[in-house]
């Protein structure tokens, strides 16, 4: 058996793993960028959010994902630059490894989650 925190680690070394604030300048600038909130509803309403953040709960990830699927996010586009976060980053490293799976292939996500984004000064909506 393979822990969670192996799979995690596994998923970290194989994705685009960035800061806060390397993601803040990426939602501040021109390109076409969408992030995406893997966090369940309850963190959500408790934690705050990232302006901006698409919410697509992890457990729906590859349904929302997916263009075939009726329940398509039509803002998750395969060649669209996608940043994911969750609350620390183990959430969303594994989400980007299944996302660049389906053939995304421009994925990333918020290393140290919305803890990290908070830590570093950043602003959270809804608290």
């Amino acid at each position: 058996m393979r822990a969670a925190s192996e799979l995690v680690a596994t998923a970290r070394g194989q994705v685009e793993n960035l800061t806060p604030t390397a993601v803040a300048t990426e939602l501040s600038g021109e390109g076409d960028v969408v992030m995406v909130d893997v966090r369940e509803p309850g963190e959500r309403d408790e934690h705050g959010s990232i302006a901006g953040a698409v919410h697509v709960p992890r457990g729906m990830l590859e349904f929302c994902a997916d263009p075939t699927s009726p329940a398509h996010r039509p803002d998750l586009l395969p060649g669209r630059r996608v940043i994911l976060h969750c609350a620390s980053g183990g959430r969303s490293a594994l989400a980007a490894v299944v996302l660049r799976d389906m053939g995304y292939c421009d994925v990333a996500h918020l290393d140290g989650g919305l803890n990290a984004w908070r830590e570093a000064g950043l602003p959270i909506e809804g608290l």
